[in-house]
């Protein structure tokens, strides 16, 4: 009977095993589907947000100053706004209000595209050789080799809280040529308002047109300034041009826009800027 009792007490330890075997697997089952779900959630944008230092250093090389350039001025030269190099390298996408009304060719004064960093800069002559003011858009044609180029996406899959950055002289060349980036998110996609230097160039026709049929821009949550103007708006993952700034929203004038900035930006869609480019191929 002893023997018997053994056996039973035995049998009974080993057959309570496997049941909590099954428990830990479980458990650590769960442990790991919870991680993975966890991983999937947040890697993407940890990933988006560690690699912004490196498509900014992938960014930089193609931004550029719009400026004007006269030997007999000081300073010789003249910051209108930021532009940024496409296509074949010897194109550069920008704002068209940011592009001057005339030039006083009499003083040699003339239109340039200003590449480089610091004190070490690349002066190319710069002509307009597309626009769409009702985009508020222009491309110019610059002398000399080829300059790195950026790349456009598609701006039609933008979505409202996508996190975007944007790169360019928001002060102009004060300091130098040294280009700042910010981080935007999309807020909405509202109708464009006409920039106040551009809506002068424009007979009144043509403003009315506007006003019945603005086309889509996209408002951001992010600081820009007047400088800024023809800056890229890209993805932050992979450089992809996205868009163009164009506008701040300003309450008090230009001197409020870089004082007391609003956090209010627009940007036109790359795919008005695509169908310039396609024009020029």
């Amino acid at each position: 009977m002893l023997m018997r009792k053994a056996d039973l007490t035995c049998s009974s330890s080993t057959s309570a095993y496997p049941g909590n075997a099954r428990g830990v697997v479980r458990w650590v089952l769960l442990v790991v589907v919870v991680m993975v779900l966890l991983i999937l959630l947040f890697a993407p944008r940890l990933a988006q947000a560690d690699s912004l230092p490196d498509t900014v250093e992938r960014v930089e090389p193609a931004i550029v100053s719009i400026a004007t350039y006269q030997s007999t001025r000081s300073p010789r030269l003249n910051h209108l706004g930021t532009g940024f190099v496409v296509g074949d390298g010897r194109l550069v996408a920008t704002n068209l209000h940011v592009l001057p009304d005339r030039l006083d060719t009499e003083a040699r004064e003339r239109l340039v595209v200003v590449a480089g960093t610091g004190r070490d800069l690349d002066m190319r002559h710069a002509e307009k050789v597309a626009d769409s003011d009702s985009h508020d858009l222009a491309l110019l044609r610059i002398s000399g080799a080829a300059l790195p180029a950026l790349t456009l996406g598609d701006s039609d899959a933008v979505r409202t809280g996508e996190k975007l950055a944007l790169t360019g002289f928001p002060i102009g060349m004060i300091l130098g040529m040294y280009p700042a980036t910010h981080r935007a998110s999309v807020s909405a996609r509202t109708p464009m308002a006409l920039p106040a230097a551009h809506s002068g160039q424009l007979d009144a026709g043509r403003v009315a047109q506007l006003r019945r049929n603005r086309p889509m821009v996209f408002q951001l949550d992010g600081t820009a300034y007047p400088g800024n103007s023809g800056s890229p708006l890209y993805r932050i993952d992979t450089g992809e041009v996205v868009g163009i700034i164009n506008q701040v929203f300003v309450q008090g004038g230009r001197e409020a826009a870089v004082g007391s900035p609003s956090g209010i930006s627009y940007a036109v869609p790359a795919s008005a800027l695509q169908q310039l480019l396609d024009q020029q191929q």
